[in-house]
Order: structure tokens, then sequence, then C-alpha cells
């Protein structure tokens, strides 16, 4: 399955985290780190969810962003 993520750049890094599945979040220095970490934590997050029997979101087939 492949999970939209939102990046965004805050003060000193890259905070990135997934929509779907709610506090499944990383962080990086550099936006390849923090999706590099994100990736890490959507297996473990999922992992975790079978683990526990708990349902997984399907993910969205869209993503809108709304910019201001």
């Amino acid at each position: 399955m492949r999970y939209p993520i939102v990046v965004e750049k805050v003060k000193n890094n890259y905070s990135v985290y997934v929509p779907d599945l709610p506090g499944c979040g990383a962080v990086g220095n550099a936006v390849e780190d923090a999706e590099r970490e994100i990736r890490e934590a959507i297996e473990f997050h999922i992992e975790g969810l079978i683990e526990d029997g708990l349902p997984m979101s399907q993910p969205a087939e869209k993503l809108t962003l709304h910019v201001n």
C-alpha cells in the first residue's frame, strides 16, 4: 500500500506525517532524511496495528493540499 505523506519545513528540520495513520510521524534534517524515516515509521506503525489486532485505514486515493 502507498500512503500519502505531508512534509513540512519547521524551524531547523523537516517534519513528515501520514494523515491516514494517526500518530505516525517522523523528522529529518533534510527532506530525504524525513522521507526515509517515515518509510520506517509506516512499517513499524502497521506492524503494531497488526500485532494489536487493530483495524488499519486504507490509504486515501487523493490528498488535497491547502496553502494559505
